[in-house]
């Protein structure tokens, strides 16, 4: 069993990223309605939020926030221009 990576994130607008997973898709994930909780109190700073890095294989930030690659896939296929799709070639 492979586990899920996300190897490459850039920030689209307001609280939205574009993913692509290690497993060959990519979609845009929305966070504004997952930041609650105190570890994601800075986020909703947007110019915070837009400092994410990739480490250990998911968004992160420098307050130790991060969402599990897992979620954030299936974050980005509920649908609509969220969806992950197969990724160009």
């Amino acid at each position: 069993m492979r586990f899920l990576h996300v190897e490459d994130a850039r920030h689209i607008e307001n609280y939205s990223v574009r993913l692509e997973f290690n497993d060959g898709t990519h979609g845009i994930v929305y966070l504004s309605d997952s930041l609650d909780g105190q570890v994601f109190e800075l986020l909703k700073n947007l110019d915070y939020f837009k400092r994410f890095r990739l480490e250990g294989h998911t968004l992160a930030w420098e307050n130790g926030a991060d969402f599990a690659p897992e979620y954030l896939k299936s974050k980005s296929e509920q649908g609509g221009a969220g969806t992950a799709t197969p990724c160009c070639g």
